[in-house]
């Protein structure tokens, strides 16, 4: 009877079938708490890999490379971790919120341990003002900047970079947003050492 044809019949035959994600390195937990502690603990090294573009950073330094190139760098990769999450295990990534979430895992790591370094190795003798400073705002911000910029990651972010879709569709505004509050951050941490003089010259290091 007209009309009543199945579903699927209904479709175009030249729309080509979903992708299937590349063959995963790994075979994780299907679901269940093991499979939640897996997704953290890898956005979690995520965070420390990113370390590595801070290393990168540095050693190029200078203001424009403080206020303008860390930003975008160290938010582009402190969730690559959830990259991996996104292209080998798309399954664990239940929604945008949760996605946001283990991006900030990945802030939080990348936070401490760059706040860490900087204590340990690059300031002699830190003062305890300095000290502080770097174990909570520093670590708060690198969380907050995560996750908005894990509010933009998702499928649509990799088809665009395939070229499938408008460059960054729907992701750049989450993108842009946590570049400039990271921004923002080091500018306003550098003028308050310099006008208020809160930290002694040897503490003048922000990222």
């Amino acid at each position: 009877m007209a009309g009543l044809e199945p579903y699927y019949h209904t479709a175009p035959s030249d729309v080509p079938p979903p992708e299937a994600p590349p063959p995963s390195p790994l075979r994780p937990p299907r679901g269940g708490p093991p499979a939640l502690a897996f997704a953290i603990a890898l956005a979690l090294l995520g965070g420390v890999f990113g370390i590595v573009a801070a290393i990168v950073q540095e050693a190029q330094a200078g203001i424009l490379v403080a206020f303008v190139g860390a930003p975008i760098i160290e938010e582009f990769v402190k969730p690559s971790g959830v990259y991996a999450l996104l292209v080998w295990w798309p399954h664990l990534l239940k929604n945008r919120l949760f996605t946001a979430a283990l991006a900030a895992c990945g802030g939080l790591a990348f936070g401490y341990i760059e706040s860490l370094v900087y204590i340990k190795v690059y300031i002699v003798d830190p003062s305890p003002e300095y000290v502080l400073f770097r174990l909570t705002v520093t670590p708060a911000m690198h969380v907050t900047a995560s996750f908005i910029f894990g509010m933009g990651i998702n499928q649509g972010a990799i088809d665009s970079i395939h070229g499938k879709k408008p460059l960054l569709q729907g992701s750049r505004k989450w993108f842009i947003a946590a570049i400039i509050l990271h921004a923002l951050y080091n500018i306003g941490a550098t003028i308050i050492s310099v006008v208020f003089d809160v930290f002694s010259d040897e503490d003048f290091r922000f990222d």
